[in-house]
């Protein structure tokens, strides 16, 4: 399940693209749910763990991948830190309800970001409180951004 702490979070890794940086692993790069989230978010390709062809900016390495991507990578491979999702625009928003659906993550967010129309399964940790809609979510969520 996804869990977001709305508000300021002491625990969260604010700064994302610093901790991407020199933690991420070349093999993370090519993993296939990983290869998804790049082609779908930043319209890039990846060639290789090293490589990344974006329509923008050419070849480029993993560390000029947009900052949302950059903290999704995390989000589905470091489970036991929080990370400061609010570095990722709402593109990304379906990607962290995809790696909730399968895996238990926290994430902590600063803004109120749109999870769409379709039914999803969040929890809320200020209150403690499970939604499935941004009908539901954005009332308590507004209490704390």
């Amino acid at each position: 399940m996804l869990n977001i702490f709305y508000g300021d979070m002491p625990d969260a890794v604010y700064n994302t693209a610093a901790y991407f940086k020199y933690d991420y692993e070349d093999e993370w790069i090519v993993d296939p749910f990983v290869k998804d989230m790049i082609s779908d978010v930043d319209k890039s390709t990846v060639i290789d763990n090293g490589v990344i062809d974006s329509p923008v900016l050419g070849k480029i390495p993993p560390l000029g991948l947009s900052g949302g991507v950059k903290t999704l990578i995390l989000v589905k491979f470091n489970p036991g830190k929080i990370f400061n999702a609010s570095t990722c625009g709402d593109n990304c928003a379906k990607w962290l309800l995809k790696i909730g659906e399968k895996e238990e993550r926290t994430v902590n967010l600063r803004h109120l970001m749109d999870f769409g129309h379709e039914p999803f399964t969040i929890r809320i940790l200020n209150t403690n409180q499970i939604v499935h809609s941004m009908k539901e979510l954005v009332p308590i969520a507004g209490e704390f951004v």
